[in-house]
């Protein structure tokens, strides 16, 4: 079974995130870039699922040049080999653009199943598998907590706000994970020094036959108009107690509204 785990870097949560003021896009050099956290979700459970019924798991990242940072993670903690998409024209793709370019890839390279992160840390969009199946003609099945294959069935068990649903679809399909199904493997040293070796093939748009007009800032269906930092905080409010602190507590929140 040939795998796909889509993974992409993401700006460390805990360091300050900016937009690039000539072009409002995300500034990837002013973080440290890491694993988004629900793709290593997603290739713990491809390496699951290799290690239950065979194959192979390809690592698929579109991004700069430092997205092979996240790539050998991926490959250390056990994937078998990478693609890493990247071009100049890629800049600035939105949620289409980059669904457009992701499914080009796909198809060159193949695939039976492809798995990612139900959403990630810098856009939280959640768009991505939808888009990526629909593309592909592929059945979509997200926010897994769990995965099941048998022949060429999947089966899939959702968490949902509402809920759990059970769905059944044929391979090749699209799935996505969230953080309850399953707990990632660190990278042995073993893995890490592995990883060294293991291929990576970067392509770009020409490589995939995606059409240049198709992706990129300039091709994007979405625009950030403006943006501002925000405001600091202001020191909260501090209700002491003398006996009569349940009722203050209460007439602040009322005069908020909040009750």
């Amino acid at each position: 079974m040939n795998i796909v785990v889509c993974v992409k870097q993401v700006p460390d949560t805990a360091t300050e995130r900016k937009l690039r003021s000539d072009d409002k896009t995300l500034d990837r050099d002013a973080a440290d870039g890491v694993v988004n956290e629900l793709d290593e979700y997603a290739v713990e459970e491809a390496l699951r699922l290799k290690e239950a019924h065979g194959g192979e798991v390809t690592v698929l990242s579109m991004g700069p040049a430092k997205a092979t940072e996240t790539i050998r993670k991926a490959l250390a903690m056990g994937a078998d080999k990478a693609v890493h998409l990247h071009d100049d024209a890629l800049h600035g793709s939105d949620a289409l653009g980059t669904s457009y370019a992701i499914s080009q890839t796909l198809k060159k390279i193949g695939f039976d199943l492809v798995i990612l992160g139900s959403e990630s840390t810098d856009a939280r969009t959640g768009m991505l598998a939808a888009m990526l199946a629909e593309r592909l003609g592929a059945p979509q099945l997200t926010l897994a907590g769990r995965v099941e294959i048998e022949g060429t069935a999947i089966r899939v068990e959702r968490i949902t706000d509402y809920g759990y649903d059970k769905v059944e679809a044929s391979l090749p399909a699209v799935v996505s994970v969230v953080e309850k199904i399953n707990e990632p493997r660190y990278p042995s040293f073993k893995g890490i020094m592995a990883a060294k070796k293991k291929p990576v093939e970067t392509l770009g748009v020409a490589d995939a036959e995606i059409a240049a007009d198709q992706v990129g800032l300039a091709n994007a269906w979405s625009e950030v108009v403006d943006f501002a930092a925000a405001p600091p905080r202001a020191a909260g409010t501090v209700i002491k107690d003398e006996g009569d602190g349940g009722a203050k507590a209460a007439e602040f929140l009322a005069s908020k509204k909040f009750i």
